[in-house]
């Protein structure tokens, strides 16, 4: 599918430059996600695997942050009503959000303002880079809820980002992390201002998207399957796919233009 062929109803979608940007648009309520919107994120990030003119692309909020999480009337409240084969249907398809960002070759930069809560705070997570302002305030809150701090993935991935005991004391209190926190923990990878949030976002976003696509794909398949291998067979792993990444076009024309004194222009392939 072409990106241009993209029509969400529930978040806004832009496309230039190789770089799709994904806009969390309810910024009346902070912008809260919803069963429709769970939905359209997960059959998104599906598409782009199959989607190679889309690069890389950026996720935020409108209106000064990020996302609030599930929308307290639109989901909290029906899923208080429904049955257990409802219910793990709906983990279940949240969980495949996770799964399709972390699945999709795209690097995803996440540009975080603002309130970062709850679901907000794992689309943050799932993300491969995040960029913050001084004010951003990331709370897995879900215990603040009644619920478990496993959710989305929450348990397996925020501990590798910023380690376990300091997950442990965001996922069981649910408490704020400020944006000074989350740079100095590893889980931003530099704060911005305000007013340049946007831009540097994007600016780092078309610059993985003028590199070698194919190798940031795999860079971020190894990333992502390493987790759960020894260091043998990872080494054994990498091994491989840097093999792979040898037989690209892209590798000879970095070289091609080493040689020559020039700046490689890569094609993905």
């Amino acid at each position: 599918m072409q990106p241009e062929a993209f029509s969400p109803n529930h978040f806004g979608w832009t496309f230039c430059d190789g770089v799709a940007t994904v806009t969390l648009d309810r910024p009346e309520r902070k912008n809260p996600l919803t069963f429709d919107s769970y939905g359209e994120l997960r059959d998104l990030f599906r598409a782009l695997a199959f989607t190679s003119s889309v690069k890389a692309v950026v996720i935020s909020g409108a209106g000064g942050n990020f996302s609030s999480g599930g929308d307290v009337h639109e989901i909290i409240g029906p899923l208080t009503r429904m049955a257990m084969p409802e219910l793990i249907a709906f983990t279940r398809m949240t969980g495949d959000v996770v799964k399709a960002m972390r699945a999709c070759p795209q690097p995803i930069v996440a540009a975080i303002d603002g309130v970062c809560a709850g679901a907000g705070a794992i689309l943050a997570m799932a993300s491969d880079l995040r960029l913050a302002t001084p004010r951003a305030r990331t709370a897995f809150l879900f215990t603040r809820v009644g619920l478990a701090g496993c959710d989305m993935g929450a348990c397996a991935i925020l501990p590798r980002l910023i380690g376990q005991g300091r997950a442990a004391d965001l996922l069981f209190t649910g408490r704020v992390m400020t944006a000074d926190e989350g740079e100095r923990w590893g889980f931003h990878n530099r704060l911005v201002e305000p007013d340049a949030l946007d831009g540097e976002a994007l600016a780092l976003a078309r610059s993985l998207a003028a590199g070698p696509t194919f190798a940031h794909g795999m860079t971020k398949t190894m990333l992502n399957t390493e987790w759960n291998v020894s260091l043998e067979t990872a080494i054994e792993m990498e091994a491989q796919a840097q093999a792979i990444c040898m037989a690209t076009n892209d590798f000879r024309r970095a070289f091609e233009a080493f040689a020559a004194k020039r700046s490689p222009v890569f094609e993905g392939n």
